[in-house]
């Protein structure tokens, strides 16, 4: 078994507006055409208007999730985390060898298909396209 893989959650459990978000690299000066192997898998409650429902996040945070997802190595395993000030950012606590990624504003994005959102990674701020936003 892997000792860094996460504790499993019965979804049955969770409330009907956790979601699971695909997260691809959008176009920019380095990826012109996007690049579907660059991505974020997101497990996340959203509210009516399709963003991060903080209430329900902080009573559900253990299911709150995000796999870094790259065309080489293993995907990288955290939760989501809610800051000062309002921002969410992403933290790699279960393979643990990864700095804490920033969501862009998270707060107010809306997570729905062909919104964009900006993660401020390792090496600066990238676009993101949401691809698909499904139920759990």
């Amino acid at each position: 078994m892997n000792r860094h893989a996460f504790k499993r959650f019965r979804n049955i459990a969770l409330p009907r507006a956790f979601r699971q978000i695909r997260l691809e690299r959008a176009r920019d000066h380095d990826h012109p055409k996007g690049d579907s192997e660059i991505a974020y898998v997101i497990t996340a409650p959203l509210d009516a208007a399709s963003r991060v429902d903080a209430d329900l996040w902080k009573l559900h945070k253990e299911a709150c999730r995000v796999a870094r997802q790259r065309p080489v190595g293993n995907d990288q395993l955290g939760h989501i985390m809610h800051g000062p000030g309002g921002n969410w950012r992403f933290h790699y606590d279960v393979a643990g060898d990864l700095p804490d990624e920033a969501g862009h504003h998270l707060g107010d994005e809306r997570f729905e298909p062909g919104e964009y959102v900006s993660i401020h990674e390792a090496d600066g701020m990238h676009p993101y396209l949401v691809v698909a936003v499904t139920p759990l």
